[in-house]
């Protein structure tokens, strides 16, 4: 087996699916010392505290980051990066870059709020309770960006050359195919990020991986398989079933991919008449950018959506759509009484909007609330599925007697047979595969079966 000159750190996504970071350091020289991604740990507060500790490098030392993804646990660890004194370029594609300026500066504004929502109500152990970095260096953060397009190479540093490829998984996603120069010869890494789904609407599927003698490949469904076939008919039959329970019907959604996807199903829905036309809010800003986001890169989706909006439909637009930006008019939702379908982030309930949905309604046995994405442990949709009497929100134990339930299908991320599906399109046979972004489980069933 062929010793590549290159070192690779796993600084993150090692037995947990969040904080994704890797450091791949070919030379001495700062431009030969990368990292592919820097995102958040989310979840328990053991992982949560790891975005506290010291870096196990030094940020100004880092030449560069690439971004497979927008999505917090891939870019959301960047202002402190960049608070630390990291200076280098964050190449990403362009629809990356736009989704960034929306959810890192919504990622800083929420930690602000959060702090000061503790300190004003005192159930922060921490005398003042902080954010992890502030406004000010998302805004930093942004300027260093730079947009590349997808298939692109770029030259970085004295060895390392590297283009991005579709990854089907949100808009803009893409796995990092990355040379090494040296010695008189070329090795080959591939990253592949988040896989997408593959043939499900909205975006294309990923793309064919290059040759590669290291492969990191994420494995987050790596033991399950998605329930596909019922996906729009439970969707109908649990919103009809909440219209009949007479109350509202809550959604925690992420913003960036999954509420798009679900309004391209409400929008069907609503189209074949399996589902009646009552009131849709998307109370979250971050979604409400991204929606108009999506709407603006309509040459990044499939053949199938690109379609459908030329010939005069609208497929990210349900009728009787609501977006509520302000405050005032989130509010304003808390006096609902008949039926609706309330969106909002996050789609795990680990902050936002959402929260204050919660623990308004889910006292209340006439509504409903639908999960529609992968609860990690330690979170409190973790905590309401696996059927707990009440919930942490606010320092407060609130009472979960609303109608729970959750549907499986939504996932952006590939499921154990497109994971081997995937792999199998590697031109030649890797000499080697990391294993990473997924809980030990999935992690071992798909490695085993891989072997």
């Amino acid at each position: 087996m062929t010793r590549l000159p290159v070192t690779m750190k796993f600084f993150g996504a090692t037995g947990t699916v969040t904080g994704s970071k890797t450091g791949i350091f070919a030379g001495s020289d700062i431009d030969d010392r990368i990292l592919i991604d820097c995102g958040l740990f989310q979840g328990p507060k053991e992982f949560r505290l790891r975005n506290w500790q010291t870096l196990p490098f030094d940020p100004q030392s880092i030449g560069s980051v690439i971004l497979t993804h927008a999505h917090i646990d891939h870019s959301g660890y960047l202002p402190r990066l960049v608070k630390q004194g990291f200076k280098g370029p964050i190449y990403c594609s362009s629809a990356t870059a736009e989704l960034l300026q929306i959810m890192l500066l919504d990622s800083a504004h929420l930690q602000e709020e959060e702090a000061s929502f503790a300190n004003r109500h005192g159930f922060s152990k921490h005398k003042p309770a902080k954010p992890l970095y502030h406004v000010e260096d998302a805004e930093q953060t942004l300027e260093q960006l730079r947009p590349i397009s997808l298939n692109q190479e770029i030259t970085n540093g004295k060895y390392i050359r590297f283009r991005l490829i579709e990854a089907g998984h949100i808009l803009g996603s893409a796995m990092v195919s990355l040379s090494v120069s040296k010695n008189r010869s070329e090795y080959q890494l591939l990253f592949s990020g988040d896989i997408g789904r593959y043939g499900v609407p909205i975006l294309p599927n990923p793309g064919n991986p290059d040759t590669a003698s290291w492969v990191v490949m994420e494995s987050t469904y790596g033991d399950r398989l998605h329930e596909m076939d019922n996906l729009e008919s439970r969707l109908a039959e649990l919103i009809v079933n909440g219209i009949r329970r007479g109350g509202v019907i809550l959604i925690p959604a992420f913003a960036v991919g999954r509420t798009q996807y679900l309004l391209y199903l409400l929008r069907h829905l609503q189209n074949t008449k399996d589902i009646p036309k009552i009131p849709i809010y998307i109370d979250s800003p971050m979604a409400i950018q991204a929606f108009q986001t999506h709407k603006r890169h309509i040459k990044d989706m499939d053949i199938e959506t690109q379609y459908l909006r030329k010939s005069g439909d609208h497929p990210l637009t349900p009728e009787n759509l609501h977006l509520c930006p302000s405050r005032d008019e989130s509010k304003a939702l808390n006096f609902i009484k008949d039926n609706a379908i309330i969106i909002s982030a996050s789609g795990m309930a680990t902050g936002g909007r959402i929260l204050h949905h919660l623990k308004l309604r889910m006292p209340h046995k006439e509504n409903t609330l639908i999960f529609i994405g992968y609860q990690g442990i330690g979170t409190r949709g973790r905590t309401i599925l696996e059927g707990s009497e009440t919930v942490k929100i606010h320092g407060a134990a609130v009472p979960i007697k609303a109608d729970v339930h959750s549907i499986d299908g939504f996932s952006a991320h590939a499921d154990q047979d497109e994971l081997m599906t995937w792999i199998q399109k590697f031109p030649q046979k890797p000499q080697k595969i990391f294993i990473n972004h997924g809980e030990p489980e999935s992690s071992q069933a798909i490695a085993e079966l891989i072997s």
